[in-house]
Parts: structure tokens; sequence; C-alpha cells
């Protein structure tokens, strides 16, 4: 990464400002979870806002603003889109807002970095940050491997199924596989560019293992592969080559890809493993199934797609009997979006991707060819730029593309922002914002562009201290309390411990709804928590029954498509004894997931209540089990009911 070179001479105030800021949250996220929690969300949108605050700020004070990149322009009309999909599409709002944020941050930080990291030295400190913060991932990662498996970030615990794969400071191998994938070839780039310093080769040589060595502890296929297609490609990418070198250079890049994959293959067993599977399963067993299914919901509504954020809800009716997960996001990211916001809203996002490409490429090949094919070699360029490096981010960007065809990495944040900060750089070195000579906002349009600037700077920030943050401390205090009552799920407790937690749960939900009272899932968890302490209470069930029922209407009444909800509302009314109309609640959610497991159980469990209904109470509880044999409730009323006569 040495080769951060820029036009620009110095960097202002803001531009350090928002490059701390920047790197400060990246860091921040990644080392909690990648900002998977709300509660990380908490701060990692507050900041995101300030950095754009800050750069807004800029650009009205400025008293001759440099003209906006192209690019960022081209990313906005899907973010517009996907706002009239979550007023007008989605049946799951609250979802909808939550995946729309996610997007709204990806971008906000790719217009920032594409427009105001433009220094030598900016670029070189948030290089330097990413690079360092992979650099202590591995250590984690190398953690995890050699001396405590389970070892997550925030106190967490792994889970089993991926005790033998490292996860660096993510939950999941395969997010801190993209991190290393999108690195990997920029810290490579000085083992072979011609004017590295001895130095420089043995650092980053090192360094580059390091690596390496992260990623070969994940284990991930995709990232593999991803890789291995991008580093295969990358003569292809480089301008100002000649043909017969391209050639070459492919050869030899494919000769060392083959090479080192029949050594792991023949060194490392869990690798073999590994592969093996790939090969007899000829390719993955789970995420077809996931990948179907989103394909479905594509071609049920091609133009508009399912509506924003809703895959994990329209997935039931396409759920196979052998599969009882629940699949929040799609393992791919360009079939979860088709799936969420249909063709409209795949063209806009990749569409503008492919075209911010194709025009960076252009004008890189154009800047390479008044150049010549020298500096495109030795890394110097117009105004110092350097293109070797420039296409080696592009190739880690690659990489990451690839394997987004396995994964969700745009649904993790700290990825989403990673991801955006490598592509912005690139962009900005390879498609420079102004040709040279070109002058800045013209002084007839520069009061427009500071108003203009001041009103988004006073509503992002407005936006973010009314609705983002109490959106993002809300959902944190929803997931803590659900959390609580899901844990006493086959917990031995007392009916007083069961009630204190349950209670305890209800009142932090109270207190979620209250900052963010559209949350459907938080009305839904408040009506669970009431019913828990209503069967454990008697005398109170009808009273704790018509408080549940009203919190299960309050969700229904948000979205009827989650069968959740109807599950919620039947066991309120089964609380107060209204057996008929909560026998229609639990049908209408075998409606809406006819192969799911816990909802059969619920049904039985409903049907028990009856003694007329005790056969169909066993035929429901042996379909959830047929469904899941691993659910020690349903093992539990099954022995119950044979037991009744």
């Amino acid at each position: 990464m040495s080769a951060i070179l820029s036009q620009p001479p110095r960097a202002s105030w803001g531009e350090w400002i928002q490059t701390v800021l920047l790197a400060a949250n990246l860091v921040w996220t990644t080392l909690c979870l990648g900002g998977y929690r709300a509660e990380t969300m908490v701060v990692t949108s507050a900041v995101t806002a300030l950095v754009v605050v800050v750069h807004l700020g800029r650009r009205a004070l400025a008293s001759a603003p440099r003209r906006l990149h192209p690019a960022g322009w081209l990313l906005l009309p899907f973010l517009g889109y996907a706002m009239a999909n979550v007023l007008g599409v989605t049946p799951v709002r609250w979802l909808g807002w939550h995946d729309w944020l996610g997007w709204a941050q990806l971008i906000a930080v790719f217009w920032v970095v594409v427009n105001d990291v433009r220094t030598r030295a900016t670029r070189g400190v948030l290089c330097g940050v990413i690079l360092a913060l992979a650099t202590v991932a591995v250590g984690l990662a190398c953690y995890q491997r050699f001396a405590r498996p389970d070892w997550l970030m925030l106190g967490a615990t792994q889970t089993a199924q991926f005790l033998s794969r490292s996860s660096g400071p993510f939950a999941i191998p395969n997010s801190f596989a993209a991190m290393l994938v999108l690195v990997l070839p920029a810290t490579a780039l000085p083992l072979w560019r011609r004017g590295a310093s001895a130095v420089e080769r043995v650092g980053f040589g090192y360094l580059a293992l390091l690596l390496l060595l992260g990623l070969g502890l994940t284990f991930s296929r995709g990232a593999w592969l991803g890789l291995a297609l991008a580093a295969a490609a990358w003569p292809w990418l480089a301008s100002g080559v000649r043909w017969r070198k391209r050639l070459g250079l492919f050869a030899g890049v494919s000769a060392v890809l083959a090479t080192a994959l029949i050594t792991v293959y023949a060194a490392v067993p869990h690798a073999r493993v590994r592969l093996d599977e790939l090969m007899r399963d000829n390719g993955e067993r789970s995420r077809p199934v996931m990948w179907r299914a989103a394909w479905a919901i594509f071609r049920a509504a091609p133009l508009l797609g399912g509506g924003a954020g809703s895959y994990a809800v329209r997935f039931e009716p396409h759920r196979p009997e052998h599969e009882q997960k629940d699949p929040q996001w799609t393992h791919n990211d360009y079939l979860n979006t088709l799936s969420d916001y249909g063709a409209v809203g795949g063209g806009l996002f990749f569409g503008a991707c492919g075209v911010i490409a194709w025009r960076s490429a252009r004008r890189r090949r154009a800047a390479d060819g008044r150049e010549g094919p020298k500096a495109v070699l030795t890394g110097a360029g117009a105004g110092g730029e350097a293109p070797a490096f420039t296409t080696a981010l592009a190739v880690g960007v690659l990489a990451f593309a690839l394997h987004l065809g396995v994964d969700y990495h745009l649904k993790i944040p700290a990825l989403a922002m990673l991801v955006a900060m490598v592509a912005g750089m690139s962009v900005a070195r390879a498609w420079p914002a102004m040709e040279p000579g070109e002058r800045a906002v013209g002084a007839g349009r520069r009061s427009v562009d500071r108003a203009v600037a001041m009103t988004a700077a006073v509503g992002i920030a407005g936006a973010a201290l009314g609705w983002v943050v109490p959106h993002y401390r809300a959902e944190a205090e929803r997931e803590a309390a659900r959390l609580r009552l899901d844990g006493l799920a086959g917990a031995r407790r007392t009916p007083e411990e069961r009630r204190a937690v349950a209670g305890q749960a209800r009142e932090a939900l109270g207190r979620a709804l209250a900052r963010d009272p559209v949350n459907a899932q938080g009305w839904a968890d408040r009506a669970y928590a009431a019913a828990i302490i209503g069967y454990d209470e008697p005398a109170r069930q009808q009273e704790l029954g018509l408080a549940a029922e009203g919190d299960a209407r309050r969700a229904l009444a948000l979205s009827l498509a989650v069968p959740e909800f109807w599950l919620r509302l039947g066991v309120a009314l089964d609380l107060q004894g209204r057996w008929l109309e909560a026998g229609e609640a639990f049908a209408e959610a075998l409606r809406l997931a006819p192969v799911n497991a816990t909802t059969w159980f619920y049904y039985a469990y409903h049907l028990s209540l009856n003694r007329v209904t005790l056969s169909l109470a066993r035929a429901a509880v042996a379909t959830s089990l047929r469904l899941d044999p691993s659910r020690p409730e349903a093992e539990a009323l099954r022995d119950h009911l044979a037991a009744r006569r």
C-alpha cells in the first residue's frame, strides 16, 4: 500500500476529520462482530451521519466547492427507489427500513470517500488503518483456532458448526474471509511492482502471508474461489500492457494458484474435507434451497420484488420440509436484491455499479494510453497516481463481488462500509471528478449549492437524532428482551423465575416500543412475554390474555404476512378460553407457513386443550417432529398426549 499518491498536495482539516471518523467507525463496527447487533449500530449510524454532516458542512462553507463525483449520483436513484419500496411494497415495513438504512450507510460512505478522501496522506491513513485492522483480525483468528475455538467478540460464543473455522472479529468465518479478499491484492502488489524497495517487498510479503494464513483458517471455499478468479483476471484488468505479456502473466498466476490449491488439498485435512464436500454436493446443499426460494419470490413479482427486507417472511411458502432453519437472507446478495427489490431495484443498484466500473476502466485506460505502459508497470502516473495500485484495489473489489454470489456481505455493516471505502478510493483514483484545468462549481450556482448542502446537513442530523438512533436503540432493547424470553425454552426454571424474566422482558419491550412504535416484532414479543406470565399465573390468565391479544393485534395491524404474529394471537386467545377464535389464528399461521415445525407445534398445543381434538393434536405434534426431530418441547408434548386418554 506504499503506492498511495494523489493530486491534492495537502489535506484540509475537514478532510482529516472525515478520514479519522471513517477509520474509527470502521474499527469500532468491525470489532463489534461486524455491526451485526443493533446496539453496535446505535454508535455506527450516529458516526456515519456525522461524517455526512461534516461533508455537507464543508461544502456549504467552501468558497469554491469542487464538483461532486458523478459516481455518487449514479447510486442515489436506487436509494430513492428503495425508500419508495419500503413505503409502498414491502409487507414488513419495519424490516424494510432496517434494510434501507444499511443501503444508505453503504452509499453514504462511498459518497464521502469518492468525493473527499483525495490526498496522499488521508488515503494512506485510511489504507493503513484497513491493513492494521485486517492484521489484528488475523491475530484474533489465530487465537480462536489455536487457543479458544468457541471464543467470539463481545463475550459471545461461537456456534458448533463453526468451531473448526476461524471468524476473527466477525461471527461468521465467511464474513472474515470477505474482509481479507478485499485487502489481499493491494497488500501483495509490492511483491512484483517495479520500483518497490527491498524493505517494501519483504514487509508486505510477510503481511500478505499473514493475511493468507487468516484466509486459510476461515476454510471459506467461496472466498478462496473468488480470490483465485479475481487474481486470474488481474492481468486482463491492467491497462497499457501488451496482450502477450497479459497472457504470460495469466499463465503464471494460474500456475501459482493451481500449485497452491494442490498443496493445500494435500497438506490440510480440513481443507480436503471442505473441498471434497464441494465436489460431492455439486457446490452446496443448503444454499440452493435459499436461492430457489429467492428466485421464486422474484418470479412472483419480477418488477418490484417481494418488498424491502421481506425475504425471511416470503421464504415460508417455499420452505422444503427438510429445511427448518430460519434464513434471514439469501446467501447471495444479487438474488437477495432481486427478491426484495425486483428487476427495478437490482438494475438500479448493480447497473449503477456496472456503469461506475466501466467508466472508471475507460478513464484509467485513456490516462494510461497517454502516459504509456511504463507508467502502468512502475506505478507512476499523472499527478503521482499509481495505476498498478488502483488496479489492485479494483481486483479486491472484484474478488468481493464474486464472493457475494454465495453470501450476504452487503448486509453486514462493517463489510458494506469496508467495500464502500475500497471502491471509493479505487474509483476516485481511476476516474477523477474533474479533468485537469476544469473549474469548480460556477459562481452562479454556489449560493444554490450552499443552501442545498446546508439544508441536507440539517435534515440528516435531525433524521439521525430523531429517527435512526432511536430505531437502533429500540431494536437493541428488543433483541436483548427476546433473547431472555427465548432462553426460558427448555431451561429448568421455577414459575417465579420465569415470571421474573418475562416481566423484565415485557418492561424492556415497553420501553423499546415507546421509542419505535412501528416495530411490529416488538409488539409480538411483548405478547409472547405476557403469555409466558399468564401460563404461570392462572388467576391472571384473562387479564394477561387480553393484554397479549392487544399486542398481537398491534403487530398484525403492521403486518399480516408474518406467521409468528398469528401464533401470538392464537396463544393470547387460548389464554382467554376463546378456543374457536384461536383456531382461526393458528389456521392462518399454517396457511402462511405450511411446513414450519414451530407452527405445527403451536397448533398441536392448541388442539391439545380440547379433548375432542386430542387425536388431531397427536397428528399435529407428529408432523412437527417429522419436520424437526430435534425439538424437545414437541417431544414433551407428544409424551404428554400419549399419556392422555
